[in-house]
């Protein structure tokens, strides 16, 4: 066996692995909130975070890369679902300093996404 499939065992073996632990803390917390018999959004949150890494883990395996977006978009969900998580009597700059935090990140993903665009690209002069 050669190290590059060596390599990519080990990384198809991680992320398996990572999968497992999404499917199972998504069942695990859907399993709480039927036992508690209530959806908070801080709930719906963490949920959307476990989909949206099964989603990353998706695209990975089908085509062995993973796109930036994802990452960010999860750090964004985790950032609004500490928000809402926090005590009231917090010190009100800490969700000043998170929301920054989650708008650096949204200006961050547009960029990433102004590189696609056609007119931004040099154009080529053809002889």
């Amino acid at each position: 066996m050669n190290v590059e499939k060596f390599i990519r065992l080990i990384q198809v073996t991680s992320v398996l692995i990572i999968l497992a632990g999404a499917v199972i803390g998504f069942i695990s917390e859907i399993n709480l909130m039927i036992e508690k018999m209530k959806v908070e959004l801080a709930d719906l949150l963490l949920l959307f975070i476990y989909v949206e890494v099964m989603g990353m883990i998706r695209v990975y395996l089908l085509n062995e890369e993973i796109r930036i977006t994802y990452p960010l978009i999860i750090a964004i969900t985790a950032i609004s679902r500490l928000i809402i998580l926090q005590k009231k009597d917090l010190d009100p700059s800490i969700l000043i300093y998170e929301s920054v935090a989650i708008l650096i990140i949204a200006v961050a993903i547009i960029v990433l996404r102004l590189r696609y665009l056609t007119f931004l690209k040099p154009k080529r002069n053809y002889k």
